[in-house]
């Protein structure tokens, strides 16, 4: 059990481990953001679009309500609605994926330094050098 509990520690304090948690919890953040844009501000503006539709209303009822049985109805707005949500955290997932791996290719391009001379080389330079104040 003391071994299972070592590794456990080991496994739970690297960075790697870390790095996911911070990330789950900023996309936790970041998809209240992604609900309220697309929920306040692109959906509207659809829905003007299409003479003041409201995707949340869209529905096919299949059986209507009765008495104190609720109506049974596919609510097809709403997956339009998730459609869209997933369209746009897509959208900005691959355009920070995108500006990161951009940064990354600039890193790279920098021009290796060039090569140090040899030992023999820097030798025979010395040489040349003397010979050439001798004369």
């Amino acid at each position: 059990m003391k071994k299972f509990m070592k590794e456990f520690k080991e496994f739970i304090s690297r960075g790697n481990v870390m790095d996911m948690a911070v990330g789950i919890i900023i996309g936790g953040a970041f998809t209240t953001i992604v609900n309220s844009l697309v929920n306040d501000v692109v959906m509207p503006a659809i829905g003007i679009l299409l003479a003041g539709v409201n995707f949340t209303d869209l529905k096919w009822v299949i059986t209507p309500a009765s008495g104190d049985i609720p109506e049974a109805a596919i609510y097809y707005g709403n997956f339009i609605q998730n459609i869209v949500n997933f369209l746009i955290v897509a959208l900005v997932v691959f355009s920070i994926v995108k500006a990161i791996n951009k940064m990354h290719k600039k890193k790279e391009e920098a021009p290796p330094a060039p090569p140090k001379p040899s030992d023999e080389a820097v030798l025979l330079g010395e040489i040349k050098e003397l010979l050439e104040k001798k004369q």
